[in-house]
């Protein structure tokens, strides 16, 4: 069963179209990711993909029990964000937004997902800080963890590891990675060809021409284009 099937999708703004004809799956437990310059059409297509923005061709379609609410999002992060005057617990709890139907307030079960959730990422113990005085990789932490709230099938990452240093960068990979071994689904978008290599198994690339398929295929065709 597909997670997500895209079919011909075309999606962009009122000045056009930037994806035209885009097709490709992916399955559960795939771990994709997106790549490509800027402008190229990585952020319209995660857009498109949760329902931000409409696809003014073709479709999207989500299987095996995805509802597109319950997608889990780590955005790239503003300055304005990072100094966001809340507790860790308050930012992880908004994960659970979706999950509220018509009440006004989380209840017991909203509150031991993000309980659940904080101690997977080892951030329990920053329950009561607040967020604005947090590492730069505790944020993000935090951030993975409130998008955990909100799924248990698909992440969609948006640049993870940006303004983290090498080390930092690698912790976050490292549980992107057991993330995905546990069995959720990644779509993540990235600039860093040579971690996507070593850590994702399918790539969908924004090159002259639009390329699908596995990171070992990719990378084989760029050693033949190099060679030619």
């Amino acid at each position: 069963m597909r997670l997500i099937t895209c079919r011909n999708i075309s999606a962009g703004y009122e000045d056009g179209d930037v994806i035209k004809g885009l097709s490709f799956e992916v399955q559960p437990g795939d771990y994709l990711c997106v790549v490509g310059e800027n402008g190229s059409g990585k952020t319209t297509l995660m857009k498109a993909l949760l329902g931000l923005i409409r696809v003014s061709k073709g479709e999207i379609v989500y299987g095996d029990g995805l509802n597109r609410r319950e997608i889990g999002y780590l955005p790239q992060q503003s300055n304005i964000q990072k100094d966001f005057p809340a507790t860790v617990r308050e930012v992880v709890l908004s994960g659970c937004l979706n999950k509220l139907g018509r009440r006004f307030f989380y209840g017991p079960k909203e509150k031991a997902i993000a309980e659940e959730n904080m101690k997977r990422m080892n951030i329990f113990h920053l329950a009561d800080h607040s967020y604005r005085e947090l590492s730069g990789g505790q944020q993000q932490r935090v951030l993975l963890a409130r998008a955990l709230c909100a799924t248990s099938k698909l992440l969609v990452l948006d640049e993870p590891v940006t303004g983290l240093d090498s080390a930092t960068a690698e912790e976050m990979y490292q549980l992107i990675d057991r993330l995905n071994k546990e069995g959720i689904t990644i779509i993540m978008i990235s600039h860093d060809l040579t971690e996507v290599y070593h850590h994702a198994g399918k790539i969908l690339a924004f090159d002259r021409n639009v390329f699908f398929g596995t990171v070992e295929d990719y990378v084989q065709g760029k050693r033949v284009m190099s060679h030619d």
